[in-house]
């Protein structure tokens, strides 16, 4: 096995399963967010233990990113009643990006923050069986947690989710995401979505280079 993921869909004991370097890390923490923390972790570690990798400290680097056991990529995501990470060997994966999100639309000011407004005008042609705007929002967020570390490891500081341009594909449930020219990593990413009645589920996945 590559390549392995884990989900929850209810939060584990509070501080359970956590590293002693991810107890001092959430120390002073309010107690939802230290459930989402550790909940997200174990799903990571039950992912982990797919791919026979031994569980470590799971600890966010400088831009919140979590690192990631040495040959191992991945992706973690959390939202309301959902966590879930995806990892993978670095042998066959390049860069992962995961996010989850409540299938209902967007606060009202947040589409336009986000969204160029060539994106916003394809929104307006697809149908309402989906919350297109929080799944553009997803698409984006996938795409960046997948191209972002590539970046900064190359010296780039990652810019905004505008900067990216997603192209939904309503009929296949796959997606676009391009990096605009002029950045110094502009790049293209492809990435899958699912809507169900409760949640958006957006993934991109960077194949190794031969």
């Amino acid at each position: 096995m590559e390549t392995a993921t884990a989900e929850l869909f209810g939060d584990t004991p509070d501080r359970e399963g956590l590293f002693p370097e991810e107890r001092t890390l959430m120390a002073g923490v309010g107690a939802g967010r230290r459930r989402e923390f550790t909940t997200v972790r174990v799903c990571a570690r039950l992912a982990l233990k797919d791919l026979g990798v031994p569980p470590a400290p799971l600890l966010p680097d400088e831009w919140g990113a979590p690192g990631w056991p040495t040959g191992i990529v991945g992706s973690m995501t959390h939202c309301r009643g959902y966590r879930a990470a995806v990892v993978a060997r670095r042998t066959s994966v390049q860069a992962l990006g995961m996010d989850a999100e409540p299938h209902r639309p967007l606060r009202e000011g947040v589409l336009g923050a986000v969204a160029r407004p060539d994106e916003q005008a394809a929104l307006a042609d697809l149908d309402r069986t989906v919350s297109w705007d929080r799944l553009l929002f997803s698409a984006k967020e996938a795409a960046y947690k997948a191209w972002s570390p590539g970046a900064r490891a190359d010296g780039v500081r990652p810019r905004s989710l505008h900067d990216i341009r997603v192209t939904l594909r309503p009929a296949d449930g796959t997606f676009r995401a391009e990096v605009l020219p002029g950045h110094p990593e502009a790049t293209s990413l492809e990435g899958r979505w699912l809507a169900t009645a409760a949640l958006l589920l957006t993934a991109v996945s960077v194949p190794a280079s031969p």
